[in-house]
């Protein structure tokens, strides 16, 4: 008798292929499930790093704006006090107030937009407004007044990213 218990109950170790093919089944349709949610999850990463990215170089264009304002920064009548590009406010101006004429820096490094490809340097990934141009139509000219996203892709609220 114990040698037929024992038969039976080697028999019934390890899996078949049939319940090895539903758990792979199951796992196939658990991670169909979960590849939508690592989407929405990356493109919402990206966004807040798109959106600290502005707020960081808008403040440092304001910084520079009001530095020109104080004096600290020498310009001429024709410039609007903003500056000529992104890449002054990473090497920085010369302080008009300082006798050994020390530099201003309002950056340590220029930030990417995130949705921008990456072969690309920093400075291209960003579309700039000039402040004698239309706000509805942004575009280029002597000074940086304002930046926006370059990507044609909308946000997971709908706006699109370059109206950010």
């Amino acid at each position: 008798m114990g040698a037929a218990r024992r038969s039976s109950r080697g028999k019934g170790r390890g899996f078949t292929l049939i319940e090895m093919l539903v758990v792979l089944a199951m796992l196939g349709v658990l991670a169909s499930a979960g590849r939508p949610l690592l989407e929405l999850s990356v493109q919402r990463s990206r966004e807040h790093e798109l959106r600290q990215a502005l707020r960081t170089l808008r403040e440092a264009i304001d910084t520079y704006k009001r530095a020109v304002e104080a004096g600290s920064i020498t310009q001429s009548p024709e410039d609007s006090g903003y500056p000529p590009s992104l890449q002054a406010l990473v090497d920085g101006v010369p302080d008009a107030k300082s006798p050994g004429g020390r530099k201003i820096y309002f950056l340590r490094r220029l930030p990417r937009d995130p949705f921008a490809p990456a072969d690309q340097t920093a400075a291209d990934t960003w579309g700039l407004r000039a402040y004698d141009s239309a706000p509805d139509e942004p575009r280029a000219g002597r000074d940086v007044f304002d930046v926006f996203s370059r990507s044609g892709r909308s946000a997971l609220d709908g706006t699109k990213l370059k109206d950010w």
